[in-house]
């Protein structure tokens, strides 16, 4: 309310209204249908149901998280992540089922931000977030959709080899899907300095 007020003052004088803190935190189940009305607006041909997203964030909470602004609770962008084995992403909309025990890849499934937060720097914020937890592997990987591949490139993620069953679940995602890969440099100098002088 007295972030409207602030707002509407600053509009009244002719000064830039102030805009709203907007921060990453950790989702919960209670914020799947938020969650569900951000995904429908930015990736409406890839539908996932409810019961996906929550699955996720019971799974893996530390790699879902929800963007809010200011004190609301509704969603204005998200990000889905978790670990997998190694170039073995789930098909779109399909259960995990657990986090593999073997898993040895950390995957970016999702992020997503709607519009209007977009140019603020919050993607780089998350994307920081997640490599954080993605240093225990050797890779992150994600299926890049919608023409963002030059985007995730500039975090160094590179289109890799892939088989026929990896093919044939990108199909899902669209024409223009890829499957991208970066090392994880944390995880690659502490395998360095484990293993010693050489």
């Amino acid at each position: 309310m007295e972030e409207a007020k602030e707002a509407k003052e600053a509009k009244v004088e002719g000064k830039k209204p102030i805009q709203a803190k907007a921060s990453w935190r950790e989702l919960s189940v209670n914020n799947i249908k938020s969650l569900a009305r951000v995904a429908d607006k930015i990736h409406p041909d890839l539908p996932e149901s409810d019961e996906i997203f929550a699955e996720r964030v019971r799974l893996f909470p530390e790699g879902c998280l929800g963007l809010l602004e200011g004190k609301g609770d509704e969603l204005c962008g998200y990000v889905i992540s978790h670990p997998i084995r190694r170039l073995q992403p789930p098909a779109l909309n399909s259960p995990l089922g657990e986090i593999a025990s073997d898993a040895d890849q950390y995957y970016i499934h999702d992020l997503a931000i709607l519009p209007k937060l977009r140019g603020r720097g919050l993607a780089q914020e998350c994307i920081n977030k997640l490599f954080a937890i993605a240093k225990r592997y050797p890779t992150t990987c994600l299926i890049s959709v919608y023409g963002t591949e030059q985007f995730w490139s500039s975090f160094g993620f590179v289109p890799v080899q892939t088989d026929d069953v990896l093919e044939k679940k990108l199909l899902d995602y669209g024409d223009d899907a890829a499957y991208l890969e970066r090392k994880n440099e944390e995880y690659q100098r502490q395998a360095t300095t484990d293993a010693g002088p050489v």
